[in-house]
């Protein structure tokens, strides 16, 4: 379980990124990129051990970032990442990013819905997520989408404690599941 320091940095942290992000100008976009790059570092089991590795110089990881995500991602963006490697949270960066994307959600009054889903969604499909899944819970949406092919199709979204499983992937695990 996370300490209470451990939970008040990352807190920090967040806001700290959050603060610069406004410094910066457009808060929205850094979300969205800081988010995703966070998910795809995460979910990249190569990346995520190399830049998690202790053996490797802090240097060498945040070069590393730079090669992968400069010609990618917003400079704002890549410097983030590398504070977060820089003070030793790479293992909470997802944490870190979904607690941005929160941040900014809370103060727009309005929840994140953390979503994966297994091809990329355009703008006008990310907009009707959005609102069928404020319908659905009755709150206004932000969604945060991450490609995950390993969904084989459909989507998954997460608002809170609360999981909307549309994927093929699980409707393979039910179905295994009824037929024993």
């Amino acid at each position: 379980m996370e300490s209470t320091a451990h939970s008040d940095r990352l807190a920090g942290y967040s806001s700290a990124l959050l603060d610069i992000a406004r410094a910066d100008g457009d808060v929205d976009a850094f979300v969205d990129e800081f988010y995703s790059a966070a998910m795809t570092i995460s979910g990249t089991p190569e990346l995520r051990e190399t830049l998690t590795d202790a053996r490797i110089p802090v240097g060498r990881k945040q070069g590393i970032v730079q090669d992968l995500l400069g010609p990618l991602v917003d400079n704002v963006v890549v410097a983030s990442i590398n504070f977060v490697i820089a003070v030793g949270e790479t293992r909470s960066l997802e944490e870190i990013a979904s607690r941005v994307a929160q941040l900014v959600a809370e103060h727009e009054g309005s929840v994140v819905a953390e979503v994966q889903s297994a091809v990329a969604l355009d703008d006008a499909q990310v907009a009707r997520l959005e609102a069928a899944l404020s319908e659905a819970t009755g709150k206004r949406v932000q969604a945060k989408v991450v490609t995950d092919a390993s969904l084989i199709g459909g989507l998954v979204a997460k608002i809170g404690d609360t999981v909307f499983d549309g994927s093929v992937r699980s409707r393979f695990a039910d179905v295994r599941e009824q037929w024993g």
